[in-house]
């Protein structure tokens, strides 16, 4: 098969590699179309590898039709559309992976629409609802609002009945998060958008951060007594000074979270929970993936410019079969 490769200079080439192996509980899927994350940018870099045991290639996510299952395998078949988070390996023609994080692709729905869903939204999932606790009535704020993740978490708390509360960097990117359910976005380059949600509200319980050290002064004092913050990326930095006095009289609580390296029992458990109560949204409409632009796979590097540059309003995704 063929797959992205990352030379010692960092460029990417489109190359023949060896072939995944299918284990007895897992799948091997063709892929039709994967996305990029900011993720793959990072394990570019080689700032980010993958975790134990994953496919050494780039991509977190793909949509494709089953081409063999393992011999535990019984409620999938061979040629079933589906569509699947992964720890790796979106960037190639196959991957194989743990059946348990497949989820069917609907008829009416074309492979990069299936790929643009499972990074997102599982990420945005698991962060507000698992890790922070989400409540209907509640107050959330997505940072990168038009963001993959911003995109869906926007539209997942609006669904759970949650006030949404969003930042962004241009006109149009705060338009299209107000669009998808966001009460008010602030264009952060053109107004401090602590001041701007205090003159609008009296703070949120819940923050949904990419951002990291510039924004922590402004997060905790944003946010309600018992308020949550998650940190899902440090865009601005690992480092910064903390009042832990507020953490302490307002009964703070700051979780660090990543995806990727959950183990797979975890992620098994996010995927079933999940579907149980959004899925069902996505294959009516209600939701949607929103996406930017689609580039073929032998153009990735054009692809990952769009988010290196930060010109996306929700997914870029890579096609790699027709």
């Amino acid at each position: 098969m063929k797959a992205i490769v990352v030379d010692p200079a960092h460029a990417l080439h489109w190359r023949e590699v060896p072939a995944p192996i299918c284990g007895p509980d897992q799948v091997l899927v063709d892929i039709h179309a994967s996305a990029v994350n900011r993720a793959d940018l990072l394990q570019r870099a080689g700032h980010y590898p993958p975790p134990p045991g994953a496919p050494s290639y780039m991509g977190l996510e793909m949509s494709g039709v089953i081409s063999a299952v393992g011999n535990a395998v019984h409620n999938w078949s061979v040629g079933d559309r589906v569509l699947a988070l992964l720890s790796g390996g979106g960037y190639a023609e196959q991957v194989a992976l743990p059946a348990a994080h497949l989820i069917p692709l609907p008829a009416d729905w074309d492979f990069v629409k299936g790929a643009a869903v499972p990074e997102v939204f599982l990420t945005a999932f698991v962060n507000l609802f698992f890790e922070a606790q989400l409540a209907p009535a509640e107050t959330a704020l997505i940072h990168g609002g038009a963001s993959g993740v911003g995109t869906a978490a926007i539209q997942l708390a609006r669904a759970a009945g949650a006030r949404v509360l969003a930042t962004a960097g241009t006109a149009a990117k705060v338009e299209r998060c107000r669009q998808l359910g966001a009460e008010l976005a602030v264009n952060y380059r053109e107004r401090d958008f602590a001041d701007a949600i205090l003159e609008h509200c009296d703070g949120t319980d819940v923050i949904l951060d990419i951002n990291a050290a510039d924004y922590l002064e402004r997060n905790l004092r944003l946010l309600k007594h018992k308020g949550r913050l998650v940190f899902i990326a440090l865009l601005s930095g690992n480092r910064a000074e903390i009042d832990l006095g507020l953490v302490l009289s307002k009964r703070l609580r700051l979780v660090g979270s990543t995806l990727r390296g959950r183990p797979d029992h975890e992620k098994s458990e996010i995927i079933r929970a999940f579907c149980e109560r959004f899925w069902p949204l996505l294959v009516k409409g209600e939701i949607e993936p929103v996406i930017e632009a689609t580039f073929p796979i032998e153009h990735v590097d054009e692809a990952q410019q769009v988010l290196a540059e930060n010109r996306n309003i929700g997914k870029v995704i890579l096609k790699v079969r027709d």
